[in-house]
């Protein structure tokens, strides 16, 4: 408000940007969060100046203390190498106290976090190869990333089935679930866990097979979960549960490959096998000693 009560014509910020040697920048511990190494790094191994943005600081005394982008200074300085006489553009506060740098902190990073379905979107739009192709290949399928209904909203899920497995068993593990169950079984723990088993028995499952199964089970998907929760109680192994929740999380439940197995082939010794094909190798509770060396992947 101007001295007559008026507002304004323009915006006008207190601190205001100036060249700041980087020899002179401090942090105070007391008014900023510990530095990670690690992100550091992470930032130098493909840092551009454009992304830097700018740094907040406090210009008290000699030193100008870093109130917002310790960071991307720390990252700015490895990535140069001799930073000594470099200078950087910072918005300069003049006279904060150090309670007034901690609260100044505390505004500047209170922001709205960007969650990974924006993330996703965003990435599609930038030309990013991964989240591209992921969005190629549901596309291709029919399927729509979308939170709206009838759309995939497990941008992260299809995300980590991509990049773990590639586009061949992400595009199978969708077409399974399509075909099985429809717009119900495109959610996350159901492509997690078909993702797993596609990616186990790549080659060698039958995907007909697997749908018939699937869609056959008592229950659909509500179905599909509460059996994999019981089985994965009756393994009695040390890894997470199947559908168990993170404790005080709310994380929701995620098949794994042996349970998902299971419930394609619900037999005494898991997925069905035959004589004359590909010999048995997995490593799993089927193959303990005793187990037939005539059994064979049915292909």
């Amino acid at each position: 408000m101007t001295s007559n009560g008026e507002r304004p014509g323009r915006l006008e910020r207190g601190g205001h940007l100036r060249w700041v040697p980087l020899a002179l920048v401090r942090v105070n511990p007391l008014a900023q969060r510990d530095l990670n190494r690690a992100r550091v790094a992470q930032l130098a191994a493909s840092f551009d100046p454009e992304q830097m943005g700018v740094p907040v600081v406090s210009h008290r005394g000699d030193f100008y203390y870093l109130v917002d982008g310790q960071h991307r200074v720390e990252a700015y300085k490895l990535w140069i190498g001799a930073w000594e006489d470099q200078e950087v553009q910072c918005w300069c506060y003049e006279g904060l106290s150090e309670a007034a740098e901690a609260e100044k902190f505390l505004a500047l990073n209170d922001t709205l976090t960007v969650n990974a379905y924006a993330k996703f979107k965003v990435a599609v739009q930038a030309g990013r190869d991964t989240e591209g192709d992921v969005d190629r290949i549901v596309r291709a399928l029919g399927l729509r990333i979308s939170r709206s209904s009838g759309g995939i909203c497990a941008v992260a899920t299809l995300r980590r089935v991509y990049t773990r497995s590639g586009p061949a068993v992400l595009s199978r593990t969708l077409r399974i679930i399509r075909d099985a169950y429809g717009e119900a079984g495109l959610d996350g723990p159901v492509i997690e866990g078909i993702g797993l088993l596609c990616q186990r028995y790549d080659g060698d499952l039958s995907e007909q097979h697997a749908i018939r199964r699937l869609s056959s089970a008592h229950g659909g998907v509500s179905g599909l979960i509460s059996r994999a929760g019981q089985l994965r109680q009756s393994t009695g192994s040390s890894h997470r549960s199947v559908c168990g929740r993170r404790r005080g999380r709310g994380h929701q439940p995620r098949l794994r490959w042996p349970e998902a197995s299971r419930l394609v082939e619900e037999r005494p010794g898991g997925l069905s096998y035959e004589r004359g094909a590909r010999p048995l190798r997995l490593r799993d509770s089927r193959c303990r000693r005793g187990a037939s060396p005539a059994l064979r992947h049915r292909v």
